[in-house]
């Protein structure tokens, strides 16, 4: 594909760029949560169809079920089966009364059931893992939920389900404590937690079977008890700001330091503590930090608060969110290779929330926050826009 800039769009693009899309260049196949074309001004209130600022989805199986974190509205919503239309309510729902109340922890006391921002999800065997960041908390179920408000089995970074504190009430940090949990994964038994508010990433070498299991080993911290961004140094291989989504590529860990504006890729999956990265994308070195390298607009090259990150086929796809966009690489990338594949965006140069600041489309974007895939299918949580897309390759 080729696109010839529009003169009107940025003053400094004069260049022509060719780009691969990484996505169905028509869009969307599905979309969930909001579905009209049309700018949102009013508060989005809570409906088994309406989402406000969703942050983490992820389609389980292609048949489903699917699992999407409403965040603004404190709650995950649930489809039995891979939705197949537009605006398709959900079946379940957890953190809420009902699919029509909406408050963090169901303005109520936290329990097993309840949520406060919850942003990360994914599988883990047969059961389901949320980050629910505000709780300070990672919740387990050992089953995939299905019905309405199943309490969870196992509550990480808190000592029971009635906690809530960062970091349970100290100043300091610990291998059993949590600040803004934001991203999980699992993989080949192993958990891992972006703990973003301390800076880190904490792993588990078995699935925890304990409430308040401590972690393992650490990534981004020199010790369990430190919390410091960027380890208190300088920016390096090793360190990180805000850690928000992770995982593996080619049995390579890579990680997206949103707040480096970087996203971090390791040679292999660390097994020890600290061990530092072997490339970043989005910078050019170890050092550099600043959004799209301290340009005003973006480049193949360049990264804006990347949160979400996804494997698709050979793609390694970036949620590039303060850029409105995605990203993709094929192949292993060399440090700070610029993107080959693009959506969202009609151009690498520009920016543009739903790209050129116009209405919500099946192939626009507004601050992507999460990605995950499914087989052929992207599963975006599009938060800028309130909804959830269901994109094939």
């Amino acid at each position: 594909m080729e696109f010839v800039p529009q003169a009107n769009q940025a003053s400094n693009i004069t260049d022509k760029e060719t780009f691969l899309d990484i996505l169905n260049s028509k869009g969307a196949e599905i979309i969930l949560g909001e579905t009209k074309s049309e700018d949102l001004v009013s508060s989005i209130h809570p409906s088994p169809t309406t989402m406000f600022g969703p942050r983490g989805a992820c389609l389980f199986s292609e048949d489903g079920p699917l699992w999407v974190c409403d965040t603004g509205h404190h709650r995950l919503l649930g489809w039995k089966h891979r939705p197949k239309e537009d605006g398709q309510a959900a079946d379940w729902i957890i953190g809420q009364p009902d699919f029509y109340h909406e408050g963090q922890n169901a303005k109520s006391h936290v329990q097993a059931n309840t949520l406060n921002v919850p942003t990360g999800i994914c599988s883990c065997g047969e059961g389901l893992v949320v980050a629910d960041a505000w709780n300070h908390r990672v919740l387990i179920w050992n089953k995939m939920p299905s019905k309405n408000n199943t309490n969870a089995d196992i509550v990480l970074g808190q000592n029971d389900f009635n906690q809530n504190q960062a970091n349970q009430e100290s100043s300091t940090t610990a291998a059993n404590k949590m600040h803004w949990p934001y991203g999980v994964m699992y993989f080949q038994d192993r958990l891992f937690v972006a703990d973003t508010g301390n800076r880190r990433v904490l792993v588990w070498n078995k699935l925890p079977t304990e409430n308040g299991q401590p972690a393992d080993y650490v990534l981004g911290q020199l010790s369990m008890n430190l919390r410091d961004e960027n380890g208190g140094e300088d920016p390096n291989s090793s360190s990180l700001r805000w850690p928000h989504a992770l995982t593996i590529w080619n049995n390579n860990l890579v990680v997206t330091d949103a707040g480096n504006n970087r996203i971090m890729i390791w040679d292999g999956i660390p097994t020890t503590s600290n061990i530092p990265c072997n490339l970043v994308l989005g910078q050019k070195n170890f050092r550099d930090t600043e959004l799209n390298q301290s340009n005003y607009f973006p480049s193949s090259s360049t990264l804006s608060m990347p949160y979400g990150v996804a494997i698709m086929n050979e793609w390694l796809i970036s949620a590039d969110t303060a850029n409105s966009r995605l990203l993709g690489w094929k192949d292993r990338p060399t440090m700070g290779q610029a993107a080959q594949g693009l959506n969202g965006q009609s151009d690498f140069k520009i920016k543009n929330e739903n790209r050129f600041y116009g209405n919500s489309n099946r192939n626009s974007l507004s601050w992507p926050y999460g990605i995950t895939v499914c087989k052929d299918t992207a599963v975006i949580s599009d938060s800028g826009n309130n909804r959830v897309l269901l994109w094939r390759s």
